[in-house]
């Protein structure tokens, strides 16, 4: 299994305690992997998920445009740096001329899409938007086998 990839919830863990805030059910784990509990099996479950959408303005067509410009003016110098890379005859000079020419004409081409991306929206969507998840709680989980000790670990005065 790649170390980048969490593990799935074991399929007969138990709840041991529910906190608050992820920093709580983290200060929790911690507790127990102090204690010399193994910890390998315990997991930290977020639930009452709701999804939060905070509006942080109108959303106008030069809003699109200054969105998109960057995107379009990293990929035009990129694209025309590689391309005058491959140069045979002076491949740095001839790369960095296509890249400065690149970055110029991707941010005007980034800058026509943005705003015709949100031409095509019409009225749907005149406004921008961050988007989180929020948890209304955080349940660490262990192995059926082992839960009641993490209980009771977590329970014990010197947990808190």
């Amino acid at each position: 299994m790649s170390p980048n990839v969490p593990p799935a919830t074991p399929r007969f863990a138990e709840p041991v305690a529910s906190y608050a805030t992820y920093a709580d059910a983290e200060k929790a784990v911690s507790v127990l992997a102090e204690s010399g509990f193994p910890v390998g099996g315990v997991t930290i479950v977020a639930g009452d998920l709701r999804f939060v959408e905070q509006v942080t303005g109108r959303r106008s067509f030069g809003a699109a445009a200054l969105d998109a410009a960057p995107i379009g003016a990293v990929t035009g110098a990129l694209v025309g740096f590689l391309l005058g890379v491959f140069n045979q005859i002076a491949p740095l000079s001839t790369g960095l001329a296509l890249a400065f020419w690149g970055l110029l004409l991707g941010a005007l081409f980034g800058a026509l899409v943005g705003v015709f991306g949100h031409a095509l929206a019409g009225r749907r969507r005149d406004f921008s938007s961050m988007a989180t998840l929020d948890a209304g709680r955080y349940d660490v989980m262990a192995p059926a086998n082992v839960a009641g000790e993490a209980r009771r670990m977590l329970a014990s005065p010197r947990a808190a």
